[in-house]
């Protein structure tokens, strides 16, 4: 790893157009179908997004909710500080992922959504977010699953901080990253982008950036894995499916009938 960055190759499904397919699109259709009218409005609400810097707070802890953050491109995270100024991160928010359906009902965030990188970000508004609600039974239904996924998601998490070893953690967090970033159309093989520091990985991991610089080094002499400058190959994906003990069963990608 070089100057405490780890990343990867990203390729992005296409349109016709050449552009990147919307990543919401992708992540929602992966967990049940949409109308034609469905995907035209989504790709309304999430048009314009504007670039966010690495390191920026998108809301703070105590905050009154005003939206709903999507993320477009880069990453994102929940996380929280302790009065040291220490930090659990305990959610990555990657391409497709938008944070809290339910803020309207908030008078005060109990915690902090910040940028990890730069972000293109779209902020929709409670009022688009209810008439979609109202109006959109498709769309209401793949955002109610995406919202049990990001909870079982939560859940996997727990388990890594408090059952994983340091080798485990990090082999179970890529292997999730590698399905996630391949729903939305951003891997190139078993690569993909992860622009994050080795200290953004042990606020994940409850690790120290040390103990993750020595993790990553005896993943890499393993074999499972190359990193080379801001890019990640997973080599050897069976290898570190089962050094995880990886189930991907609680990410319910391709629907009810995922494995």
């Amino acid at each position: 790893m070089q100057d405490n960055d780890t990343a990867g190759a990203e390729d992005g499904t296409s349109r016709p157009d050449g552009r990147a397919a919307n990543p919401l699109i992708l992540k929602l259709e992966s967990l049940a179908p949409l109308s034609a009218d469905d995907r035209a409005v989504l790709e309304r609400i999430s048009a314009k997004p504007h670039l966010v810097p690495a390191g920026t707070d998108l809301i703070g802890e105590g905050d009154k909710p005003d939206g709903v953050y999507l993320v477009l491109d880069g990453i994102a995270c929940r996380y929280k500080l302790r009065a040291s100024g220490a930090r659990q991160i305990m959610a990555y928010l990657v391409p497709g992922d938008y944070c809290d359906l339910d803020v309207a009902m908030l008078k005060a965030m109990d915690h902090s959504i910040g940028t990890l990188s730069a972000c293109h970000v779209v902020r929709i508004s409670l009022d688009v977010i209810q008439a979609l609600l109202r109006d959109h039974p498709g769309i209401t239904h793949a955002l109610r699953l995406a919202t049990l996924v990001d909870e079982a998601t939560l859940r996997e998490w727990l388990v890594n901080v408090g059952r994983r070893s340091a080798e485990e953690r990090i082999a179970h967090l890529m292997c999730e990253l590698l399905l996630r970033l391949r729903a939305v159309g951003r891997t190139a093989g078993d690569g993909y982008a992860l622009p994050i520091t080795q200290e953004d990985l042990a606020d994940t991991t409850g690790l120290t950036s040390v103990h993750v610089n020595r993790t990553l080094g005896s993943l890499k002499q393993r074999g499972l894995i190359a990193l080379s400058g801001r890019q990640l190959r997973i080599l050897d994906l069976a290898g570190l499916e089962t050094l995880a003990e990886f189930k991907p069963n609680y990410l319910h990608l391709g629907g009810r009938d995922a494995a």
